[in-house]
């Protein structure tokens, strides 16, 4: 799901990146700018990396733990770092933990909580 997501990010494809989120309000996301409620809510947060308006660096993800938590339920802690290339080297811009509690639903893993800082 997350080398899925990164690929998703990377081409710039904004609709792939989220379709790892489960649809409705009780999806979450928290961040730097607090929480933020539903998919739709979250896509808004992330659009403007994807027309342009903002420097969208690369994304990759190295995992750190994966704790089962329930049958079909798990918690998914990683590590995001965003790279940008410039002068021919790619240079680290951020990077921090993220903890995604994640629930497998018709045989595919969606995000239902996720906290980024």
């Amino acid at each position: 799901m997350l080398r899925r997501a990164a690929v998703d990010w990377n081409r710039g494809d904004l609709d792939g990146f989220m379709s790892d989120y489960l649809p409705g309000d009780s999806t979450t996301y928290i961040g730097g700018r607090g929480l933020v409620r539903g998919p739709s809510a979250i896509r808004a947060s992330y659009a403007r990396l994807f027309t342009g308006e903002l420097q969208r660096d690369s994304l990759s993800f190295v995992i750190l733990d994966v704790d089962p938590v329930a049958p079909g339920i798990a918690n998914l802690i990683a590590e995001y770092i965003l790279t940008r290339r410039a002068g021919g080297r790619d240079s680290v811009t951020a990077r921090g933990p993220t903890s995604l509690l994640v629930r497998r639903v018709e045989g595919r893993w969606r995000i239902v909580h996720d906290h980024s800082s």
